[in-house]
């Protein structure tokens, strides 16, 4: 679960809404620290149509989820890391995206 300024957002909500997208071939939601909010979604997605920009993907979002529920945050990739049965790993793509300790 993702915590956006006290309001419950959970991943599995926003990616479906976001793998609706008809350019969308996979997507994984995390939460990422946000000095302003607490928490801030960031997505993770690969395209099916190379064209899809980060700003028709805002657009869509917009258009299907509630403001607090927009991802702040996305990155572009090839592939999402995925456990043996093909289940995205939420966790690897959040270790990833946190600031690593001196």
């Amino acid at each position: 679960m993702i915590l956006v300024s006290g309001f419950n957002v959970y991943p599995n909500e926003v990616e479906e809404v976001v793998a609706k997208h008809p350019a969308v071939a996979e997507v994984g939601a995390i939460g990422v620290p946000d000095e302003k909010s607490g928490e801030a979604v960031k997505l993770f997605v690969v395209r099916k149509d190379p064209a899809l920009t980060d700003q028709d993907l805002s657009r869509f979002c917009a258009e299907h989820l509630t403001g607090y529920k927009k991802p702040r945050f996305i990155e572009f990739r090839d592939e999402l890391p995925k456990t043996n049965v093909g289940k995205i790993l939420r966790r690897q793509l959040r270790d990833e995206s946190l600031p690593k300790a001196a």
